[in-house]
């Protein structure tokens, strides 16, 4: 008989193994329970994108207002056709389909692989999933796919349509608070060759409910766009409760980063979310990350700013630094005054 090597990593060897050197951890940390399930704010940017000026206003309006009270927002009729997405659910399939041995040694995207955490430290902080976390200035190089050649058109056409629209929203929210996104982005330095891809797969996990897909965090950078499955799982906090975010077909997710939150002087909210694991269903989703330069000046869009002076390298070497020390991302709270 022969033996087909599964895709999945050992998720469940070492997340066992972390939890047989907590022992006397007691089990899960507060505010595990989902208390409710909603559909988060719903905005039509058709209208921001028409002609009528005064539905312009009220969609920007719409946008400025889910970014200061929930940090998160649903997006519909955004310019990314269904095809698109599609194609890239499909070729993504098919990549994390791969034996674990080849994603693991063979160097495919720019040898991007990462799953599980390995600077956990208990329980709380492992994740079980798996992820390809793709620079955009290594999506459109041939020698980084391998066998799954059609993929690099795909991600191609993906990026960029992800760009537009990552640029169209973080223009009204820079507008909100009187500066033109050309300004914005000369002083940032957010473009195609700063951002990144990830590419997520949630495998079934039979250990548990309660262990995180993807652990609570919030996100290092301005602004994330998620395409996900219908699965479910997504879930972010608010008013210090966790609420279950109600899968969209149609919609594309949108997040306020911690960059944002501190540009924004707080005006805008990086908000806590986590993906839960499944039981039954594997859960799969594609997320664009706004990033500036590694060495852009995170300061704030007015004084006196809330948070001291700080680049993106120097925000992610805190981030490392935590995680390997803590077993989780401290993040903005490092460099606030």
């Amino acid at each position: 008989m022969v033996l087909v090597e599964s895709c999945t990593p050992p998720l469940a060897r070492d997340y066992i193994k972390i939890l047989q050197q907590c022992p006397k951890k007691t089990t899960y940390e507060s505010a595990r329970v989902c208390e409710t399930s909603e559909a988060l704010p719903l905005i039509d940017l058709r209208r921001l994108m028409g002609d009528d000026e005064g539905e312009r206003a009220k969609s920007a309006l719409e946008i400025v207002r889910a970014s200061s009270e929930w940090g998160f927002f649903q997006v519909v009729n955004h310019g990314v056709s269904s095809k698109l997405l599609n194609r890239m659910r499909r070729e993504q399939v098919e990549l994390f389909n791969a034996p674990f041995s080849r994603k693991s040694t063979c160097g495919l995207l720019n040898n991007s692989y990462r799953w599980g955490t390995p600077t956990a430290t208990s329980p709380d902080n492992f994740s079980w999933s798996e992820a390809f976390h793709v620079p955009l200035t290594k999506v459109s190089d041939p020698t980084c796919y391998g066998e799954f050649s059609s993929l690099r058109e795909v991600l191609v056409e993906y990026a960029a349509a992800m760009q537009k629209v990552a640029r169209m929203l973080a223009g009204v929210l820079t507008s909100n608070l009187g500066q033109s996104i050309e300004v914005f982005e000369e002083m940032i330095g957010c473009d195609e060759s700063t951002c990144y891809l990830r590419l997520n797969r949630y495998p079934t996990c039979p250990l548990s409910a309660e262990i995180h897909g993807l652990v609570p965090h919030t996100d290092s950078d301005f602004l994330t766009i998620l395409h996900q499955d219908q699965v479910g799982g997504l879930q972010l906090m608010k008013d210090n409760k966790w609420i279950a975010v109600k899968p969209n077909k149609d919609a594309l997710i949108v997040n306020i980063g911690d960059l944002f939150q501190a540009w924004s002087n707080d005006v805008y909210k990086s908000v806590e979310h986590r993906v839960m694991a499944n039981a039954k269903r594997e859960r799969f989703s594609v997320a664009y990350f706004l990033c500036p330069s590694h060495h852009s000046l995170i300061g704030s869009c007015k004084q006196p700013s809330l948070y001291t002076n700080f680049t993106f390298a120097d925000y992610r070497n805190k981030v490392q630094h935590d995680s390997k020390l803590h077993g989780r991302k401290l993040g903005l709270s490092r460099f606030r005054r």
